[in-house]
């Protein structure tokens, strides 16, 4: 073997690779904030458990019912939410709050009774969120254990005191209260809302494959760029928005067919329903094929050459899809990462898709999605016309 060439082969390569600047951060970036991400998910560097979102709803107005929603509110592991009876309900269906409580009327007065005299006990109805429905059990668990403390404080019965209360028969403990668990209910009250997982996984892969359309777009436009075709169109009679403006429209047609083909298998295949509003999930597929085709333009007018653009756009496009709860459903975010996530445009197409599937919502919830993504469209279209160069920069 000729040492001295494959020395200078080998150095030849690595020179090569760590010269392209671009693909060398890239390389190094991706796996930290990736890796940084699913740490964040799975751990928590302070030790601080992620808050459970809870509506509380008071139709008692007791003595009782508010000492517990004082000591729930006080709760650590808990983001305890005071609502009107509708609107906790409304919460649940739209996936703001995990489990919605209803104190009855009488609860502070049953209560006691059927701790110390075996009376009738109270019901207390839980609505939760069929997608969270492995959390009730911690839900009903806290609020269990806050009735409990409640009962002793308002009461003058101690904590240990009250566990060791018997019912009418001598027999063991038993809570004085009962709890009726249902999934979400319908917008208007109609069946229990049914969690389809494919539903989440079609919505999150469909925005992660058809933003990697977009990438093509945007690169194909740099292709011909530095084949002067760019020159050759402006030749003609054709402004910029005209030229530019059409490859839009062009990009966001081909994301429409590639969904309606995707959720087409999606529901012959694996039973997935436009539970909700059909004009709402119409109106989400046009505002994220838009802004789809308005962020494949972009990449064209920030990217210098093809080969350097391609590796940041699919960087950009992961960490955008990732943060967009395409690979793991955004309520398993931390509650910081939940509330940044909201400032990326996937975030609101993954959420709109699921709130006119398996969620059931009406019209309305498809109006923040629909208006979010068209402002990132018409921002990344405004400034990728402005900053589109015709001409292939020089090296």
């Amino acid at each position: 073997m000729n040492t001295t060439a494959f020395r200078a082969l080998v150095r030849k390569d690595l020179v090569l690779y760590f010269s392209n600047r671009r693909s060398l951060i890239m390389s190094i970036a991706a796996p930290i904030v990736i890796a940084a991400f699913f740490g964040s998910l799975f751990g928590n560097d302070d030790g601080k458990p992620s808050k459970i979102a809870v509506a509380f709803t008071d139709l008692d107005g007791s003595a009782l019912t508010k000492q517990i929603a004082t000591s729930m509110a006080a709760d650590p592991a808990l983001d305890l939410r005071v609502l009107a009876e509708n609107d906790g309900a409304a919460a649940v269906r739209s996936g703001k709050v995990r489990a919605a409580i209803v104190m009855p009327k009488g609860f502070g007065e049953a209560t006691p009774q059927a701790l110390v005299r075996g009376g009738p006990k109270p019901v207390v109805q839980v609505q939760y969120d069929p997608s969270q429905a492995a959390g009730m059990a911690i839900v009903r668990g806290l609020f269990a254990q806050h009735v409990m403390e409640s009962i002793g404080s308002t009461a003058g019965i101690g904590a240990g005191g009250s566990g060791r209360a018997s019912g009418p028969d001598g027999g063991g403990f038993s809570l004085p209260f009962r709890t009726e668990a249902t999934a979400a209910l319908a917008a208007g009250g109609g069946a229990p809302v049914k969690y389809n997982s494919y539903a989440h996984s079609f919505a999150g892969m469909s925005v992660q494959f058809i933003l990697f359309m977009g990438i093509d777009i945007g690169i194909g436009v740099l292709l011909a760029r530095r084949l002067g075709l760019w020159k050759r169109l402006r030749a003609a009679p054709l402004g910029r928005a005209t030229l530019l403006g059409s490859t839009i429209v062009s990009g966001a047609l081909i994301a429409l067919v590639i969904l309606a083909i995707v959720y087409a298998a999606a529901m012959a295949v694996f039973g997935v329903r436009i539970e909700g509003s059909v004009a709402g999930f119409v109106g989400i597929a046009v505002a994220f094929g838009l802004l789809t085709s308005s962020f494949g333009l972009l990449i064209a007018a920030l990217g210098k050459t093809p080969e350097a653009t391609r590796g940041l756009a699919i960087f950009a496009t992961l960490v955008m899809v990732m943060l967009g709860g395409a690979w793991v459903p955004s309520f398993v975010f931390p509650a910081w990462l939940q509330t940044a996530s909201l400032a990326v445009p996937t975030r609101w197409a993954v959420d709109g898709f699921d709130a006119m599937t398996w969620r059931g919502l009406g019209l309305g919830a498809a109006a923040a999605p629909v208006g979010v993504m068209l402002a990132f469209a018409v921002a990344f279209a405004a400034l990728a016309i402005w900053r589109f160069d015709w001409e292939e920069p020089r090296a």
